[in-house]
């Protein structure tokens, strides 16, 4: 349906859905999925985590958690020892969306065959206009 059609300006529009893709893309992010699926278990120590996240940088790890506490999905705690032991463990808002994406994750592992079986048969039907293109 177009935008003419709705009476919806473009305004409203960004106006409602600017915030909800701001926090959506923060929180579906490649590596905030994996940090919020790590820390899952309990208290986890930025090491462990840096070692369960394959691919991810000390400085992208330190950037997501950093982004991810400010957030409110996860909690920051540094322990008097020394060295300095500091935890990360999901808050409860975290631990609600991490229900959510086992959920995601479970839908994904169910429908994988169905969604590879349905790109085949595009790709086959529609070989010629993407050889044309």
């Amino acid at each position: 349906m177009s935008q003419r059609n709705t009476g919806v300006t473009a305004q409203v529009v960004n106006a409602y859905a600017c915030p909800v893709r701001e926090v959506l893309d923060r929180v579906a992010g490649k590596w905030s999925v994996q940090i919020l699926v790590a820390a899952a278990r309990g208290p986890i120590r930025f090491t462990e985590l840096e070692r369960s996240i394959e691919g991810i940088s000390r400085r992208m790890l330190t950037l997501t958690l950093r982004n991810l506490e400010r957030d409110g999905l996860v909690t920051r705690t540094v322990r008097p020892t020394v060295p300095p032991k500091v935890e990360y463990e999901l808050t409860s808002a975290a631990r609600e969306l991490h229900e959510t994406l086992q959920r995601l994750t479970d839908w994904a592992e169910r429908n994988r065959t169905y969604i590879a079986e349905s790109r085949a048969a595009y790709d086959a039907e529609h070989q010629p206009e993407l050889l044309d293109a």
